[in-house]
């Protein structure tokens, strides 16, 4: 893929990408399809962002795949997601190899059937030797749900005298989150045209930059992705700094 004819900076491409898939259910629905086909074609998505993704040089790609909240959705499409994330995993494994695609997964894994979750260890282990984009799923996650785990963590520490709460830093917390070796997301995408965030790495994403697309899930296209990465080349990102404090580090 040549960046340049993208009108993209190869310099400038984000490490992390985070997204919020969201809209396979309103895509089925405006075409008097069952939910499940929604998500169906949603995988097909998951593919072919993936392979755009790893094409561009992005290194990590993050994407909620099913929060905590949605296990209070109807018993029949939990059971039919969590099904479908199994088979697409299994099914996807010998192209997520021949891509150099590292698979892995962060959330409250003890919630996940067994069968799914062995599905998902199994590719794991298998891409486990992969230097490309790390695919990084977000399984029976929620950004609550992950701070509070790191909190009692901390707090057991500090109980046990393992750690001064004195001593406690931004560092501490985020060594103590879901996926500690990954680094923050530059850019955050969330489809289906929705503006929240939907307690999806509220810690990490403090300075990420944000686009909304108003595509569901199964239309956001590799184009769409890539459109989203030339709108974040396009922004300064300051960090809290001035504007000219931000042109005068990059000029050093």
């Amino acid at each position: 893929m040549n960046l340049t004819e993208l009108n993209l900076d190869p310099h400038t491409i984000p490490a992390h990408v985070a997204i919020i898939m969201d809209g396979n259910g309103r895509w089925a629905k405006v075409r008097g399809l069952d939910r499940s086909q929604g998500h169906i074609e949603g995988v097909n998505t998951v593919r072919r962002i993936t392979e755009t993704a790893s094409q561009l040089g992005v290194r990590y790609l993050t994407l909620y795949t099913f929060s905590t909240e949605n296990w209070n959705r109807p018993k029949e499409e939990v059971d039919a997601l969590m099904t479908l994330v199994g088979v697409a995993i299994a099914r996807e494994t010998p192209d997520l190899i021949k891509n150099n695609v590292r698979l892995a997964i962060m959330g409250d894994l003890k919630r996940l059937p067994q069968a799914t979750l062995d599905l998902l260890r199994g590719c794991m282990a298998d891409t486990a030797h992969c230097t490309g984009l790390t695919l990084n799923l977000a399984i029976s996650y929620s950004s609550r749900w992950e701070i509070t785990e790191a909190v009692k963590a901390i707090a057991a520490k500090a109980a046990a005298g393992e750690i001064d709460p004195e001593s406690v830093t931004d560092e501490t917390v985020s060594a103590h989150l879901a996926a500690p070796s990954i680094p923050d997301p530059d850019l955050l995408i969330r489809t289906g045209g929705d503006y929240r965030i939907s307690n999806y790495l509220l810690w990490q994403i403090a300075y990420s930059e944000l686009y909304f697309s108003p595509l569901f899930w199964p239309d956001f296209s590799g184009d769409d992705f890539i459109s989203a990465v030339r709108s974040y080349q396009h922004r300064q990102r300051r960090f809290g700094l001035t504007g000219d404090q931000v042109e005068n580090n990059e000029q050093k």
